[in-house]
């Protein structure tokens, strides 16, 4: 859907994108994330062709991007973009209208959104009348409803409460599952987990990591486990097929964090154990998407 190619961005002395090369499948949901001022919103800028870039292309299903490409692009911005005074359902018309829509289909497809989220209500209301999280659905509406091939969504759970932001989140898929391709920036890392198919981490203009989630949580797997298990504290001695890191009680019972070697199974580990204690819980720590950017970042710096 989205091929970025060596794409530089220089402002006067600060360097905000230094060779970044991204691809990003049709039909995927993809997590651009990166620290404050790593080049994330310079590249989604050049994307929405707001800025170009000094150097390097993007292609757009195989073509260079271009301004016809402009009406297949849905951007929901982290700042609030909708106009202070004006009523939300003229606005969101005339903001379908801007990408091509007429104002027949324009006010059938807003009535049906307003609907689906429960906000008919707001019909007539000005955007200044209400909170930073009800601006934000507004401002979604507007993003989608001239029905993108392409969405971008910068912080779109900014300002909402967990019932709206689930909300808004199961639109998202719901939008994917009917064909959108979605480019979800974010610094919430659980909603990276939830959502997004791969992933590329920007820091300090570079690239650092990319790839499917899956499979960069595995590749940061250290071997680590969590063993709980019931009754009196046991004794682990010199022949356990691992190497513990921690050891303490918990209700009814004792938890242990350990290592295992390369070559160690899992079922060497039940081995030593079932005949010690009476196991309630044994499970591989994989390290979360957070764990994952704290740790690349750091490495970054």
């Amino acid at each position: 859907m989205i091929s970025i190619r060596n794409i530089v961005k220089q402002y006067a002395s600060h360097r905000a994108l230094s060779d970044v090369s991204i691809e990003i499948e049709s039909g995927k949901v993809f997590g651009l994330l990166g620290p404050n001022g790593a080049g994330k919103t310079s590249l989604i800028r050049i994307i929405n062709q707001i800025t170009g870039p000094d150097s390097g292309e993007i292609l757009f299903n195989g073509e260079k991007l271009n301004q016809s490409h402009i009406d297949r692009i849905g951007y929901l911005p982290e700042e609030r973009g909708l106009y202070k005074k004006m009523e939300i359902g003229e606005q969101i018309i005339y903001l379908a209208q801007l990408k091509g829509l007429t104002q027949q289909e324009a006010k059938q497809r807003a009535k049906k959104w307003f609907t689906k989220l429960g906000i008919e209500s707001w019909w007539n209301k000005k955007i200044e009348e209400l909170s930073k999280g009800m601006q934000q659905k507004a401002q979604f509406v507007a993003t989608v409803i001239h029905e993108p091939e392409l969405i971008i969504l910068d912080e779109p759970f900014t300002g909402f409460d967990p019932v709206n932001a689930e909300i808004i989140k199961n639109e998202i898929l719901e939008l994917n599952r009917n064909g959108a391709t979605i480019i979800f920036s974010t610094h919430r890392m659980e909603s990276v987990e939830e959502l997004c198919d791969s992933i590329a981490l920007l820091n300090l203009s570079h690239k650092i990591l990319d790839g499917k989630v899956k499979e960069i949580r595995n590749a940061y797997r250290t071997g680590t486990f969590t063993i709980a298990y019931e009754g009196e504290k046991i004794t682990v001695d010199g022949g356990a097929p691992f190497t513990i890191n921690s050891h303490y009680p918990i209700d009814g019972g004792y938890e242990l964090q350990i290592n295992l070697p390369a070559q160690t199974k899992v079922n060497d580990v039940l081995q030593y154990m079932l005949p010690r204690a009476s196991i309630t819980r044994l499970e591989e720590v994989i390290p979360t998407m957070n764990e994952i950017f704290i740790e690349a970042v750091g490495k970054g710096r």
